[in-house]
C-alpha cells in the first residue's frame, strides 16, 4: 500500500513543477511581447558645397552676322567679369545660343528688331561664398549695357556631403529614439529591453528658407521598436 502511494506522489510532484514552469514561461512570453515603437529625429543645418549659377541675357539686331559679333563681344565681357570675381575657365560654361526670328510673327510689335539672340553662361563651382558675393556686383554688368534676362532666377545651391554625416546623424536619431522609449517605460513602470525591430527613414535635404537657399536642413527619422520588461 505504501509503495503504491509513493508511486502516485512522484508523478504529482513532477506535474506540479511542470505546471509552475509552464506558468513562468507564459509570463516570460507575455513580458517579451510587450513593446513600444518610437521615432528618433536628427536635424542639422549645413552649408551648401556646390553652386549652380546660370546667367542669361540677350541681344537684338536686324543682321545675323552683326548680331553674332555683338553676342561674342558680350560673352567675352561676361566671362571676364566672372574671372575678375574669382572664377576659372573650368567653372564657366557657355551654352549654344538660340535665336528668335520675329519676322514671321503675326502680331509683331512696332520697332522690334528682326532677331533676338539668347545666351546663357553657367557657373558650376564649389566656391559658394564667391557666388554669394558675386550677386552684389551684378550692377557692373548693367553698367556695360548687359541686362540679365527676366527669366533669370539667381543661383541654386546643392549639398553633396551627405555621406560624411550620415553615420553620426543616424547615431543621434537612434539616441533620440532610445530616450523616448525610456520616458515611455518610466511612465508605464517598465524598463526598456532589446530592440525588436528597427528601420531607417530617408534622408531629406531642403532649403532652410527661400531667402537663404545656400543653407540646407538635413533631416533623418529612424523607427525603432523596443521590448519592455
Amino acid at each position: 500500500m505504501n509503495k503504491t502511494l509513493s508511486r502516485c506522489i512522484v508523478p504529482f510532484g513532477v506535474a506540479l513543477i511542470a505546471g509552475l514552469s509552464l506558468i513562468a514561461a507564459v509570463n516570460r512570453f507575455k513580458s517579451y511581447d510587450r513593446s513600444v515603437s518610437v521615432r528618433g529625429l536628427c536635424e542639422r543645418e549645413v552649408k551648401a558645397d556646390v553652386a549652380y549659377y546660370p546667367i542669361s541675357f540677350s541681344r537684338d539686331g536686324n543682321n545675323l552676322v552683326d548680331l553674332n559679333k555683338d553676342m561674342q563681344s558680350t560673352n567675352k565681357s561676361v566671362v571676364e567679369f566672372l574671372k575678375k570675381n574669382g572664377f576659372e575657365d573650368g567653372e564657366i560654361t557657355l551654352t549654344v545660343p538660340t535665336i528668335n526670328d520675329h519676322r514671321s510673327e503675326s502680331y509683331r510689335r512696332e520697332g522690334l528688331a528682326d532677331y533676338t539672340m539668347n545666351q546663357t553662361i553657367t557657373l558650376y563651382t564649389k566656391k559658394v561664398d564667391k557666388v554669394l558675393d558675386l550677386q552684389t556686383h551684378l550692377s557692373e554688368l548693367f553698367e556695360m549695357g548687359i541686362a540679365i534676362s527676366e527669366s533669370w532666377s539667381g543661383p541654386s545651391f546643392e549639398f553633396n556631403g551627405l555621406n560624411d554625416i550620415k553615420v553620426s546623424m543616424i547615431e543621434e536619431a537612434n539616441k533620440s529614439a532610445l530616450e523616448s522609449a525610456k520616458q515611455f517605460a518610466k511612465d508605464s513602470h517598465s524598463r526598456v529591453g532589446k530592440i525588436k525591430d528597427a528601420s531607417q527613414g530617408y534622408f531629406s535635404v531642403e532649403d532652410r528658407d527661400v531667402n537663404t537657399s545656400h543653407i540646407k536642413t538635413v533631416r533623418v527619422v529612424t523607427n525603432v521598436t523596443y521590448y519592455l520588461r
